[in-house]
């Protein structure tokens, strides 16, 4: 079963196993993480020393005014060096580690990006952009976080707090080190429960942020659609349905943080009373002098900075880890269709194509029934039938975006199961029915049918596919934005884009998905007739609507709900007076 990537449900164990992961990436700069550890070493005994230059300098002003000018002077010198040489060197590790929490980013990025591009259509139809988007983006953010506060803060504040502990026992007795004790445990349990209880919050908060970009995004991409139909109002009122749920969640969010921050403070504060009332009875005693009372209070303050750091930096690694498994289970989403260990990659140049007795269905209702048909090298064979009746499924499952049920497909002899995905895609090009580009120029967009195209190949792609008029009108020409998704285009100008990519990408077999659906007759004609030439020597399957676009085909194959009912020529399907002589009728009697 695929996992949610969306909060559809609760999930009640973070992924810790996050850890591991990131483990790589850290060994990948191993010079710079140990430079940046002994920064980290440096300072801390810097940060200790600190209590202990504070506790000789307050003795020394107590000790009268002959050493007003000899040892105070030193002393605060050396706590300014102290504090400086603390600062520098933590600014020193933070630039040496973020070269680390960088690539780390990077690399990370990317293997979404490509495991994104692997998995199969059916997780593409189903996936929320903008949830998906928002979801990416602060599992990077999480990532970044861990990488910067699980190395440099974690282990260093566990590290200060056994310091302080042995300091505090060493030098003024038990009762000091078991204080410090009991309330760091008590810390430490309070933060891990509390933040165990507002864990579901976090994720409250999250999917509404999810599903509140969900809706923006998805209203923004169907701009068009909301104005023809007047519903800004409706879009409007249902963003706001949900921002209100986002707004719930985070004052949820707000309160129990707040419930945190003031139990945490409460120990603190009565861990830093009994502390200092100990520490004011043993100066009243005699015992301790007004420089250890400094010096307790000091490491006091010191240890529970670092401390209360320590509450943040857990409530943030739970927040972060309830980000980033939304990131991370979308990387264990295994692919329905992969290449299999032993797949080749042979080189399909003649374009022979075969369905062999191809069955397919989905969600359980059968689409394709018992599909043979033999298409030859050079041939031009038409699939047409009755809407729904399985043409551009046949197209889905010769580029191999979902797996047939029984029979097989195969190019070349090859049986398409057996080769590379990336072999196989390479064979063919496409003019898809519904043609979406990238908000880039128009050449970029065309040569994206063979990124490495010259300036010439693609000149020539545009003038096949009948462009260069339409492109010599444009103020900018080939430079022209067209837009997101294409908008600034018609559908007729999309396509056309599209055939040109088709013919630059010069695969073998040609696939033409109801190529010329938005071209008007004239434009009709003239694509066609640069189809023909395009055509020659390669082997061509039209998916076609407009049967007046395929009577030259070799071969006419007729479907409908799945089946092939009729094939032969034109002239021959006519002579049949079946269904594609009735399509024919229809569709001349409309004329």
């Amino acid at each position: 079963m695929r996992p949610s990537l969306y909060f559809d449900g609760p999930i009640d164990k973070l992924n810790w196993h996050v850890l591991k992961l990131l483990w790589p990436y850290l060994l990948e700069f191993k010079t710079r993480v140990a430079l940046a550890l002994l920064c980290l070493v440096v300072a801390k005994i810097a940060s200790v020393s600190l209590p202990f230059v504070l506790k000789d300098l307050v003795d020394s002003l107590s000790d009268g005014p002959e050493k007003l000018l000899a040892v105070p002077i030193g002393l605060v010198a050396a706590y300014g060096a102290l504090r400086l040489l603390n600062t520098i060197i933590s600014e020193v590790r933070d630039t040496l580690f973020g070269r680390v929490t960088e690539r780390a980013i990077r690399r990370l990025g990317l293997l979404v990006f490509e495991h994104l591009h692997r998995l199969d259509l059916a997780f593409h139809l189903e996936r929320r952009t903008g949830g998906l988007s928002r979801d990416i983006e602060r599992g990077t953010s999480g990532i970044n976080f861990l990488m910067r506060f699980m190395v440099f803060n974690i282990v260093p504040t566990v590290i200060e707090i056994a310091l302080v502990v042995g300091i505090l026992f060493y030098n003024y007795g038990w009762p000091f080190a078991l204080i410090t004790l009991l309330a760091v445990f008590a810390y430490g349990a309070f933060s891990v429960v509390a933040t165990e209880w507002r864990t579901e919050f976090v994720r409250e908060a999250a999917k509404a942020d999810s599903q509140s970009n969900t809706r923006a995004i998805d209203s923004l991409l169907n701009y068009e659609t909301v104005k023809y139909f007047n519903n800004e109002a409706y879009e409007a009122k249902h963003y706001d349905q949900a921002l209100t749920y986002w707004e719930q969640a985070k004052r949820k969010n707000r309160l129990s943080l707040f419930a945190l921050n003031a139990g945490q403070a409460l120990i603190i504060s009565v861990a830093m009373t009994l502390m200092l009332g100990l520490a004011a009875k043993n100066v009243v005693d005699g015992q301790m002098t007004i420089g250890d009372f400094v010096l307790v209070n000091a490491f006091m303050m010191q240890l529970f900075i670092p401390l209360n750091f320590l509450g943040f930096v857990y409530r943030e690694i739970r927040g972060a880890l309830a980000n980033i498994e939304r990131m991370f289970s979308l990387l264990d989403t295994e692919p329905k269709i992969e290449d299999k260990a032993n797949a080749t990659s042979p080189a399909l140049t003649r374009g022979h194509l075969q369905f062999d007795g191809v069955r397919f269905q989905y969600d359980e209702r059968p689409i394709i029934n018992d599909i043979s048909f033999d298409v030859k090298p050079g041939q031009k064979v038409a699939i047409v039938g009755d809407s729904g009746a399985g043409k551009s499924t046949i197209v889905k499952l010769l580029f191999r975006f979902y797996d047939t049920a029984a029979g097989k497909i195969s190019i070349d002899g090859h049986d398409i199961s057996e080769i590379s995905q990336h072999a196989l895609r390479q064979s063919i090009a496409i003019v898809p029915q519904d043609t979406v580009l990238f908000n880039d120029t128009l050449l970029e967009n065309i040569r994206y049918g063979r990124p490495d195209a010259s300036d010439e190949q693609v000149q020539q792609a545009i003038e096949m596919a009948h462009l260069a008029d339409f492109i010599k009108r444009l103020p900018q020409g080939t430079d022209t934005k067209v837009g997101e998704r294409g908008m600034k285009l018609s559908g007729g100008e999309k396509q056309r884009v599209a055939i040109a990519r088709a013919i630059l990408k010069g695969s073998p077999i040609l696939v033409f998905d109801e190529a010329t659906s938005s071209l008007d007759s004239h434009s009709e004609k003239a694509i066609l007739t640069a189809l023909k030439e395009v055509a020659k020597g390669h082997t061509s399957l039209v998916i076609a609507h407009r049967l007046s676009t395929v009577v030259d085909a070799d071969q006419i194959i007729v479907l409908s709900k799945g089946n092939i009912v009729e094939r032969g020529s034109h002239s021959d399907l006519l002579a049949l007076n079946g269904l594609y002589s009735r399509l024919w009728r229809v569709q001349n009697s409309d004329l």
